[in-house]
């Protein structure tokens, strides 16, 4: 066991190292690209985005790479300190000597865990908010906003996120060998029923919901989604502007049940043309089902990270090898599933690419579906004022993008519009 032990502490330290050294790269990589370009627009570009705004992106980008520097270093210490430093294993003999071993110790620990974890991160949340995005002009949140925010969120966390968190804690003590496919379903049915009710119960608690009032835009709109045999509830303007400058447009909801809704920071930048160029673009997604596709392999995902965990749960070397004393009395499945949570991240992250590459070719999707189905010279307007209203680069690194970037850059997007 002590062998094994060490060999899970190796490929926990042999992991770690793999990821920092490849986001280092990736990261330095981006930095210089965008800093090498800074100084001249995209011959492309030349006559629509001005240096000025190029050199902003560039700026932004850079800025934002390098609070992700900070951030990497703080996961990497903060995955040690709980793991082979002896974090979680005195954090769970604390929530222990409080309350005693059983089913609510297990509760505590997770919720005790996820408090430190967010009060780590807070300084640098605080830092992008109220000093990056305030220097490029992006911020609007108050602090009293955004504290509202941060009691609201931890409300909700609560009030939803403890009654699926009991449930399957109790199924890893309770549902025996094949707890994990109990657990599974139960998460599933969470997930779409979270997805039911944001629209009316969990998104009007952060942001005000109203109905579009743009008559003409309404009429484009309505005509557009007809064309394409599509339903909604209803349009509604998000004030996504109290909070950022940053601007979108999104569905939510299921089947008939769907709503358009549009930032007012969108409506304020774009056209009747582009707005319904971009509506056309997110109908592309529905059409080509993406969504589903998208929900399907989260499924899949989740399922098989569960068997993963189910079996890890029952090998000692697993909690021993990441630093942790099994509970000699009560259960370990807190332990075994907060330890999985730090683990699995450095396996999935090799796997970006993949599913970054998905992500961009459901985008060339749903750009050619708004050609076919709208004016494709609007389209590209509307794509461009987008990346340059949110001060996207318009020179990433190719290894970066094809790494992270869960969108095409700018260019190629806009090369295949008009191809």
């Amino acid at each position: 066991m002590m062998n094994s032990s060490l060999t899970m502490s190796a490929v926990l330290a042999v992991l770690l190292v793999a990821n920092l050294l490849t986001k280092l790269w990736l990261a330095s990589r981006q930095i210089r690209h965008v800093a090498l370009h800074r100084d001249q627009v995209p011959p492309s570009f030349a006559d629509t985005i001005t240096l000025e705004s190029h050199q902003k992106a560039a700026d932004y980008t850079i800025e934002k790479a390098r609070v992700g520097l900070i951030d990497l270093a703080l996961d990497a210490a903060t995955l040690l300190g709980w793991t082979l430093l002896g974090g979680l294993d005195f954090l769970n003999s604390i929530t222990l000597e409080l309350i005693g071993p059983g089913l609510g110790q297990q509760v505590l620990l997770v919720i005790a865990f996820m408090l430190i974890g967010g009060l780590i991160g807070l300084p640098l949340s605080l830092y992008q908010t109220f000093s990056v995005e305030q220097r490029f002009g992006f911020n609007k949140t108050t602090p009293a906003l955004w504290l509202s925010d941060l009691a609201k969120g931890i409300a909700v966390g609560l009030v939803l996120g403890l009654p699926i968190l009991w449930l399957v804690l109790w199924l890893m003590e309770a549902g025996g060998t094949w707890w994990w496919i109990w657990a599974w379903g139960a998460l599933v049915i969470y997930q779409l029923f979270v997805m039911w009710i944001a629209p009316n119960v969990i998104m009007p608690l952060f942001n005000k919901f109203t109905p579009l009032e743009d008559e003409s835009l309404k009429s484009r709109v309505n005509a557009l989604m007809t064309r394409a045999g599509f339903t909604a509830k209803g349009f509604f303007v998000m004030d996504g502007s109290r909070r950022s400058a940053h601007s979108n447009a999104f569905f939510t909801g299921f089947g008939a049940a769907k709503r358009v809704v549009f930032f007012d920071t969108l409506l304020a930048q774009l056209n009747g043309d582009e707005m319904e160029a971009v509506l056309a673009h997110e109908l592309g997604h529905f059409k080509h089902r993406h969504i589903l596709q998208l929900l399907a392999t989260s499924f899949v995902f989740s399922l098989l990270g569960l068997a993963l965990l189910g079996w890890l749960s029952q090998q000692e070397w697993f909690f021993t090898g990441l630093g942790v004393a099994p509970n000699l009395q009560g259960g370990n499945s807190a332990l075994a599933l907060l330890l999985f949570m730090l683990f699995l991240p450095l396996l999935t992250f090799f796997i970006t690419p993949l599913s970054s590459r998905r992500s961009r070719k459901f985008e060339f999707e749903a750009d050619a579906y708004a050609v076919a189905n709208s004016n494709s010279k609007f389209l590209a307007s509307a794509l461009l004022k987008l990346y340059q209203d949110n001060a996207s680069t318009l020179t990433p690194d190719p290894w970066f993008v094809a790494f992270y970037y869960s969108h095409p850059p700018a260019s190629q997007r806009i090369a295949r519009i008009a191809a």
